[in-house]
C-alpha cells in the first residue's frame, strides 16, 4: 500500500482518489478551496461526450475564433493582452490546427470517452450513487442548411470511427422530443452520448470517498514542494508539509503554476464557461442539446435545464462578462421558442475556468523528471465526460500497472524542451 497524494479536489482528482483508495491505497487530496467550493465541473453542462472526438485544436478554428472575436456577445473570446506565456500558447495552438493532429486524436478521443461512459454505468449502479445519469444521447441542433451540411460531414467522420451518428430531417428531429418547441432546419443525433448533474456526482462521490477512508484538506493550496533525488517527497500547503510516496498534480487551470517549481511546462490557459440554469423550465427537454451555430450546450437535470457555453480566454479574472451572459440568453430562443431572453432576467450566471492546453489533448501520464509524479490536467470542456477514465488511468500509474489505453499522446512531457 502506498500514501498517494492528489493536489486538487475537481472531477479529476476525485475520480483519481476513487480509484488509488479502490486499488487499496492510501489516499489524501489537497484542495485549495473550501469544502463548498464551487469548481470548473459543478456548474458544466454535464455532458458525457462520444461524440466529441475532435480536438479543440482542429483545421478552421483559428480563422473562426478570429470572426468571433470582434462580436461582444459571440461564444468564444481572447482578451487581448501583452502575455508571453498567451503568446506561447497561441502559436503552439496554431501549429496544433491541422488534418494530421486531428486523424491522430480522434480515435485516442473516442477511446477516453467511451471507456469513461462504462465506468459511470458502473457508478451508476452505486446504491450510494444518483447523479441523474441518463443515457439518451445528444442532439446537434442546427438552424441552417449549411451548418447541418457541416454537422453531416462531421457525423460521416464519427460513422468511420465506429460512433453511431444520424443525420435527421426536421421533423424526425421533433419526435425525439416531441413535448419541446423547437425550430431546426435538421439535426445529427449521437445516440450513444449521455449525461449526468455534475455537482451531484461530485457531491456524492465526495461523500463516498470520506466513508472509505479518504482525508480530504480542504484551502490547503500547494505553495511549494519538497523534492528527495528523482523524487517528490512533500506537498508544502497552508495547513503544513504533506508526504507521500506517490504524488498527483490534478490542479486543473492552476496546473501549470503549481508545477512550475518543479520545472515541469504545461502551457494552458484557463477558458472561462458560463452557464444559467433555469429551475422550472417552461418545456423540459428529454435529451440533452448543443446548438450547432450559437456553441450552446443545454442539458436537462433532475426537472431543471441548464444552459452553457463559452470560451474566455481571459487568464485568471474571476469577474462576469455580461456581454457574453447575454449571447447566451439571447441564443436559446432561436432554437427553443419557450425561452425568450427575459426567462434568464435574475437567474444568476455561474462560470467556472477549464485548464485548456494548446493542441486539445490533456495531459496525463508520469514525468520523466520525476519518479513518483502523475500528472492529469488539461482537459479542457471534457474533465467531466473523461473524469472516471482519467482517474483509473492515474490509479494504473501509480500502481506500476501498464495503462489500459495508449497514453503516447497525452505525454506530460511533450513540451519540455
Amino acid at each position: 500500500m502506498k500514501r498517494i497524494v492528489i493536489v486538487g479536489g475537481g472531477v479529476i482528482g476525485l475520480c483519481a482518489a476513487w480509484f488509488c483508495r479502490e486499488a487499496g491505497h492510501e489516499v489524501v487530496v489537497l484542495e485549495r478551496g473550501t469544502r463548498q467550493y464551487d469548481g470548473c465541473s459543478m456548474g458544466n453542462a454535464g455532458l458525457i461526450v462520444p461524440s466529441h472526438f475532435i480536438p479543440l485544436a482542429a483545421p478552421g478554428m483559428v480563422s473562426m475564433g478570429f470572426k468571433m472575436m470582434w462580436n461582444p456577445e459571440s461564444p468564444f473570446y481572447i482578451k487581448p493582452r501583452i502575455n508571453l506565456e498567451l503568446f506561447d500558447w497561441g502559436m503552439k495552438f496554431i501549429r496544433s490546427c491541422t488534418v494530421e493532429h486531428v486523424k491522430r486524436s480522434a480515435p485516442l478521443l473516442r477511446d477516453l470517452n467511451f471507456a469513461s461512459k462504462r465506468l459511470f454505468e458502473e457508478f451508476d449502479q452505486m446504491p450510494e450513487m444518483d447523479f441523474g445519469f441518463e443515457k439518451r444521447g445528444l442532439v446537434i441542433l442546427c438552424r441552417t442548411e449549411e451548418r447541418l451540411h457541416e454537422e453531416s460531414e462531421v457525423a460521416a467522420q464519427a460513422r468511420a470511427l465506429r460512433i453511431p451518428a444520424d443525420v435527421l430531417s426536421p421533423e424526425d428531429t421533433q419526435r425525439l422530443d416531441p413535448d419541446v418547441n423547437m425550430n431546426s432546419a435538421g439535426s445529427v443525433y449521437f445516440p450513444e452520448d449521455a449525461h449526468l448533474s455534475p455537482s451531484r456526482f461530485m457531491s456524492q462521490l465526495t461523500a463516498l470517498l470520506e466513508k472509505r477512508g479518504v482525508i480530504f484538506r480542504w484551502e490547503s493550496e500547494v505553495k511549494s514542494w519538497r523534492r528527495n533525488k528523482g523524487n517528490v517527497a512533500a506537498a508544502l500547503t497552508r495547513s503544513g508539509l504533506i508526504e507521500g510516496d506517490e504524488f498527483v498534480l490534478a490542479g486543473g487551470a492552476w496546473s501549470p503554476s503549481i508545477s512550475k517549481e518543479l520545472g515541469l511546462r504545461l502551457p494552458m490557459q484557463p477558458g472561462k464557461g458560463y452557464s444559467l440554469t433555469v429551475q422550472k423550465p417552461a418545456q423540459l427537454p428529454k435529451l440533452s442539446y448543443i446548438f450547432s451555430e450559437a456553441r450552446l450546450a443545454v442539458t436537462p437535470m433532475c426537472g431543471a435545464l441548464r444552459f452553457g457555453g463559452t470560451m474566455e480566454i481571459a487568464g485568471f479574472n474571476p469577474g462576469t462578462n455580461l456581454s457574453r451572459v447575454r449571447g447566451i440568453a439571447k441564443s436559446v430562443e432561436r432554437y427553443f421558442a419557450a425561452f425568450p431572453p427575459e426567462t434568464f432576467a435574475g437567474i444568476e450566471p455561474w462560470s467556472g475556468l477549464r485548464p485548456c492546453s494548446p493542441d486539445g489533448l490533456p495531459f496525463i501520464g508520469r514525468s520523466r523528471l520525476f519518479d513518483n509524479l502523475t500528472i492529469a490536467t488539461g482537459h479542457a470542456m471534457m474533465g467531466l465526460s473523461m473524469g472516471p477514465v482519467s482517474g483509473r488511468l492515474v490509479a494504473e500509474l501509480v500502481g506500476g500497472r501498464l495503462p489500459s489505453i495508449d497514453l503516447t499522446l497525452l505525454s506530460p512531457d511533450r513540451y519540455l524542451r
